[in-house]
């Protein structure tokens, strides 16, 4: 059995084709990273009472910010991995659920901004690993039973992580507006 060698334009599409794919993923990683690094730096030099404290009529602190954002980003990424069942149903929620999202949203006794960034870092860390790993972007999953998501709908490894991206970003600006209220800091400008 002969075989024929592939031509060499047929490997040239091959390899522009890995390299694409390896540009978007090293796009989306750099992107996320980014986001996650101006969420890190609205915190710099605070104090856990600090970054416990509101300043705003929202619920929200600086370190719960960070506490959520890693806990979006490790149960996305394992949605990843895993699908639905990493994420879990939302039709029937729970006192334990909603007790669970509250926690979520607020600094505990025992939080510590040290602790929780430290945490966010490695969820980080095993998100890029995660990512690193895939075969490619395209792989979906059927989203969870939740209200706000449509019947049937899939996300793909890529539409997850740019839902990551997207929620790193816009709580790093809800970030920046606390920061700016507690003691006049600001990300950027």
């Amino acid at each position: 059995m002969t075989t024929t060698p592939a031509s060499p334009l047929s490997l040239s599409a091959a390899a522009s084709a890995a390299s694409a794919a390896d540009g978007e993923r090293t796009d989306l990683l750099e992107t996320l990273r980014l986001h996650r690094d101006f969420l890190r730096y609205t915190v710099r030099g605070l104090t856990d009472e600090q970054a416990g404290r509101r300043t705003t009529v929202s619920e929200l602190c600086l370190g719960a910010l960070i506490k959520h954002v890693a806990a979006t980003e490790r149960q996305w990424t394992a949605f990843v991995v895993a699908g639905p069942s990493a994420i879990g149903d939302f039709t029937e929620e729970s006192a334990e659920l909603r007790q669970e999202w509250a926690d979520d949203l607020r600094m505990l006794p025992g939080d510590t901004l040290a602790g929780l960034l430290a945490e966010y870092a490695e969820v980080a860390r095993r998100t890029e690993e995660i990512v690193a790993g895939l075969d490619g972007l395209g792989h979906s999953h059927p989203l969870p039973a939740a209200p706000w998501f449509a019947p049937g709908a899939r996300w793909s490894a890529r539409r997850t992580l740019l839902h990551i991206i997207a929620e790193t970003a816009q709580h790093a600006g809800h970030a920046d507006i606390i920061r700016e209220a507690l003691d006049g800091q600001k990300t950027m400008g």
